[in-house]
């Protein structure tokens, strides 16, 4: 089996970047370069960025179907590695494309959008074409964060996940993008899932763990669930007050993490747990 990353074990105490703990305390968005936190569902970099460093070498393909403005692309090219995104919203995938070409290119690396719903399996067709196109027969990264669920509406796409009627049509929608983007990722590689949780009419609604065993079910075994720190986001910007009142008022926590959790898909004839 070869190696999933450029880490040389011999020098393991100079990787004083890479995280190996499962408390992730990122403090503030890298907004550097071409990233910014102008939408909504932007994820920070540092998130695809510490998955690449682990678990990707220089040169091989990354894909994300749920891109946005282009986050783990701008990484990508930072890290002299291929990369595929979808993106569902046409002006959306406009705004990630001016970003991301104007990001440098390192080792010669290419990256590509496309625009499409990553549910419908006319994207599985579309990405490993391009795949083919650039030499490659399987991606070694596989990075997804959908939306969570209805907490934030993306768009009025119907086919948008934030826009699923209830939380099981949002599941099905969930597993039919695994459903296209898992077969064409390399066995004994790595598919990282960034989510949340959410509160829906007085309960915790442990969102991040149900989709969680959707990928389970498709030839993964869990290797780690790393929590990651919330800072303020934009729709709680200036409300923390109320948002405590709330939580003494009516007996809950507030959201302050999400999950960052890694899954290696197992080789034919295997199965996770044995």
């Amino acid at each position: 089996m070869h190696p999933v990353n450029d880490l040389d074990l011999r020098r393991w105490r100079e990787y004083t970047e890479i995280l190996t703990d499962s408390l992730w305390l990122l403090g503030p968005r890298d907004n550097s370069g071409m990233h910014t936190p102008e939408y909504w569902g932007n994820f920070v970099p540092q998130i695809p960025r510490q998955a690449m460093l682990r678990f990707t070498r220089a040169g091989e393909l990354v894909l994300d179907p749920f891109l946005g403005l282009g986050t783990t692309l701008i990484e990508c090219r930072r890290l002299g590695r291929f990369g595929i995104g979808v993106e569902l919203v046409p002006e959306v995938a406009a705004r990630a494309r001016r970003l991301v070409a104007r990001e440098p290119r390192r080792g010669g690396v290419r990256t590509r959008i496309l625009v499409g719903d990553s549910q419908n399996p006319e994207i599985q067709r579309a990405v490993r074409a391009q795949m083919r196109r650039w030499g490659f027969s399987a991606a070694h990264l596989l990075i997804l964060h959908p939306p969570y669920h209805n907490i934030i509406r993306f768009s009025d796409l119907e086919a948008d996940l934030s826009n699923a009627p209830d939380e099981e049509e949002f599941y099905r929608r969930f597993a039919q993008v695994l459903d296209n983007f898992v077969p064409l990722l390399e066995e004994g590689r790595y598919l990282v899932l960034v989510i949340g949780d959410r509160y829906a009419r007085g309960e915790w609604i442990p969102l991040g763990f149900r989709a969680m065993e959707r990928v389970l079910e498709r030839g993964f075994r869990l290797k780690s669930i790393c929590v990651k720190d919330i800072h303020e986001n934009r729709g709680k910007r200036g409300q923390h007050h109320l948002w405590r009142y709330r939580a003494l008022k009516e007996g809950f926590y507030v959201f302050r993490h999400e999950y960052v959790m890694f899954f290696q898909k197992m080789r034919r004839g295997r199965r996770a747990g044995r």
